[in-house]
């Protein structure tokens, strides 16, 4: 079901003088502190403007009127929040992003995450400290892909500020980088790490899930198989077409994604915008064959109970997937694991990189190589020929001459 559009806060903006006008100051004591005024003829409307605070000194005043100045220089106000500037800038921070999924995700981060934790805070004043903490605090509480979708659209942001001149230097690009290489911050061995480590051990385990949670609709069976042996995304799967399956050359061409979207279902080019072609394995054959039965080519291959699409979403919920999973002995296994699962299962048979590269559509081979079995052979063998050398130490020397190699490091 797609998530309905949240309106971003809004922040009313506060006059800022044109660029090159020349400001008029003064300064008057209150009993509750000075009032300073700085006061400009707009070059347009050729309308006077004027702008007030209430400071508690003249030290206070003064910063205040150079702030102007400077907001006068740059033509923007140095002193705007980071909501002030956020919202100035409109969407200039997601060029080059599909808004249909990834800006969506990374608006969402802002909104829900950013904004409330740092919004309020002059963009000028905020510190890679700050953000250390704040990031801190939200990997205590979120995932790896919610961290991703946070801080991705906090450094975009303050790109522009860069830009913009309103900052010299962006105080959240350091820590990204450490957080967003696979969470660097959080110890965890390199094979848990791999994509493998969140495969299925075999097909006896797979078709245990697929019947588990078959008990609850036939579809969501389905799901599970087509997603785990065409190593596809759940997306992917839901963009599943009849005519998209070719049992003559034996495989199943995936060109669409459908996922949940603002204002509804999208459907989309593949992540890589190429269509992938995926051999049919023998024990998904059976269920293609049944779900393309008297179907028209453009027919949805897989719907759910009610006739829609399918996304991980619903998976999740129809299921009780968490619940499913952990009775499995396979807590950690999520929707997109059965993608996992496929890709380790023909990585282990032996399909050349390359190929596996074509089926999974990496763009980098570097990714599709994390698939692949870590081989540690050259490492027995470094260990045989060590362990033969320190054996001749090891044995009594009674002719009186040094051993060969004695002395040398190994």
């Amino acid at each position: 079901m797609a998530r309905p559009a949240e309106p971003m806060p809004e922040s009313s903006p506060r006059p800022v003088p044109p660029i090159g006008v020349r400001i008029s100051t003064d300064m008057e004591r209150r009993s509750y502190g000075i009032r300073a005024r700085a006061r400009w003829t707009d070059p347009l409307t050729k309308q006077r403007v004027i702008r007030t605070e209430i400071v508690k000194d003249e030290a206070t005043a003064r910063a205040f009127f150079e702030t102007l100045r400077n907001s006068s220089v740059k033509g923007m106000d140095v002193s705007m929040t980071l909501l002030e500037f956020f919202t100035s800038i409109d969407d200039r921070w997601a060029r080059g992003l599909d808004m249909t999924s990834t800006g969506d995700n990374y608006r969402y981060g802002l909104r829900l995450r950013v904004l409330p934790a740092l919004g309020h805070l002059p963009v000028t004043q905020i510190t890679a400290g700050m953000i250390d903490r704040t990031i801190d605090d939200w990997e205590k509480q979120y995932g790896a892909s919610t961290i991703k979708n946070t801080i991705a659209p906090l450094v975009r942001v303050l790109d522009e500020a860069v830009r913009d001149g309103l900052i010299t230097i962006n105080p959240a690009k350091h820590r990204a980088k450490r957080s967003l290489h696979r969470n660097a911050f959080r110890i965890q061995p390199a094979e848990d790490a791999a994509p493998r480590a969140h495969a299925i051990p075999d097909l006896q385990k797979l078709n245990q899930l697929a019947s588990a949670c078959g008990a609850v609709h036939q579809s969501y069976s389905d799901f599970v198989m087509l997603a785990a042996l065409l190593a596809a995304r759940s997306s992917e799967v839901s963009g599943l077409q009849v005519g998209d399956v070719d049992f003559n050359k034996s495989l199943v061409i995936i060109r669409r994604q459908v996922f949940p979207g603002r204002g509804g279902l999208i459907t989309k080019p593949t992540k890589s915008r190429k269509e992938r072609r995926v051999p049919i394995l023998d024990p998904l054959r059976p269920i293609l064959k049944r779900l393309s039965a008297f179907k028209q080519p453009e027919a949805p291959l897989l719907v759910g109970p009610r006739g829609g699409f399918l996304t991980t979403a619903t998976v999740r919920d129809a299921t009780n997937w968490d619940q499913v999973v952990a009775d499995l002995s396979l807590p950690n296994l999520t929707r997109h694991g059965l993608r996992h699962t496929g890709a380790t299962w023909l990585a282990d048979a032996g399909v050349p990189l390359h190929v596996l590269q074509e089926i999974l559509g990496h763009a980098s081979i570097e990714t599709t190589r994390g698939y692949l079995h870590p081989d540690d052979r050259h490492l027995a063998s470094a260990a045989e020929q060590a362990n033969a050398f320190l054996s001749r130490d090891a044995r009594p020397n009674t002719s009186g001459r040094p051993r060969q190699g004695t002395g040398r490091g190994l």
